[in-house]
């Protein structure tokens, strides 16, 4: 498999490569002002968190796509995988708070051994909203996921899926060739048992990002297009649409370093900066959890190894008291999270 630009995250090394890249800041227009000076402009200094509410939690990095802009560097030679034990103190961590929303990542989650039994293991806890970002195609890979849906409806599982476009040509180019056909299908078998379908609980959305380097349109109006389309197209329902802007890590920056759009990006994200959307960035109410157990104020800072700014840094010590009492921790890809309406897991945050 050909290696990033910037080589593949799992090597420590590039991995600070790519975060010192990133914090220089050095442009032909001159010097990017860093997201620090940004925010102390607007009177925040210092990001902190709020009440815990999501417990974010990547069970490992094996995927069986490569997409071009994924910012986990996520496909099929990771070996990276939570084992059981991380996933029994990620369990513990749910039974002692108050967290409402179990949100599980990959790579594609489902590929983890111990994947069926965490969901199981979970579900007994009855956390409000209960959240697997599968990519869809994991549904198409082969007979042993071809029961997916019906392992969702009946955990009652909240399936956020990734759909980068409501046309083959746009959908493929950032996902690999036949990646939209099987999106289709998968899309079809989980409206055939109820999900996405109006007034049904079974709650499906999609999540959109730019296929090249520009922000994303405005969010209603992608999703009423994405629902036009996809019902006309191919009779598909589904609930909500996410928005999400590429930061530029992993394979969306070695991108933007090849195309030669960086210096022109991040200015675009430093320009639409926004800063009533400070309040309500993900990483004020989430804990990202890697497949490994160490805590991060959120999944990009996981995949620059940015881990919290804490004594608490692993599931195993979690004190809440303690992780309340931190600075989050920021660099230059935050603009991605501020420009515009904001971007998150759940979509815009202003």
């Amino acid at each position: 498999m050909k290696k990033s630009l910037l080589a593949r995250n799992n090597d420590l090394a590039n991995t600070k490569k790519q975060l010192e890249f990133l914090s220089n800041g050095i442009f032909a227009n001159g010097e990017l002002p860093s997201f620090k000076e940004k925010i102390k402009e607007a009177q925040n200094f210092s990001l902190r968190p709020k009440k815990l509410e999501i417990l974010q939690i990547n069970v490992g990095y094996m995927c069986n796509q490569v997409c071009a802009h994924c910012h986990v560097d996520a496909g099929p030679d990771r070996k990276e995988i939570m084992t059981q034990e991380t996933m029994k103190a990620c369990l513990d961590l749910l039974k002692k708070t108050e967290v409402h929303t179990l949100d599980i990542t990959g790579g594609a989650p489902e590929m983890n051994p111990n994947f069926r039994w965490f969901v199981e293991e979970a579900s007994k806890i009855g956390v409000k909203d209960f959240i697997v970002r599968s990519n869809l195609t994991i549904i198409k890979a082969n007979k042993k996921y071809a029961d997916l849906p019906a392992f969702f409806k009946k955990h009652n599982i909240h399936v956020v899926s990734s759909m980068p476009h409501w046309t083959q040509g746009k959908t493929d180019k950032q996902r690999g060739n036949g990646v939209f056909n099987k999106s289709i299908q998968a899309l079809k078998e989980l409206n055939a048992v109820g999900y996405g379908m109006p007034n049904s609980n079974l709650q499906l959305d999609l999540v959109y990002n730019p296929s090249g380097a520009f922000l994303p349109g405005d969010q209603t109006a992608l999703e009423n297009d994405f629902k036009k389309a996809l019902l006309d197209d191919f009779g598909i329902q589904f609930h909500k649409l996410f928005a999400i802007t590429n930061l530029p890590i992993s394979r969306f920056l070695d991108y933007l370093i090849a195309s030669e759009n960086y210096e022109d990006y991040m200015y675009a994200l430093v320009d639409a900066f926004n800063a009533s959307t400070l309040e309500n960035v993900m990483c004020t109410n989430t804990i990202s959890v890697g497949w490994d157990g160490y805590l991060y104020d959120c999944d990009f800072n996981q995949m620059l190894n940015l881990k919290v700014d804490s004594n608490v840094k692993h599931i195993s010590q979690y004190n809440e008291e303690l992780l309340q009492n931190r600075d989050i921790v920021i660099n230059q890809h935050c603009y991605g999270c501020t420009a515009g309406a904001g971007s998150s897991c759940q979509g815009v945050v202003a």
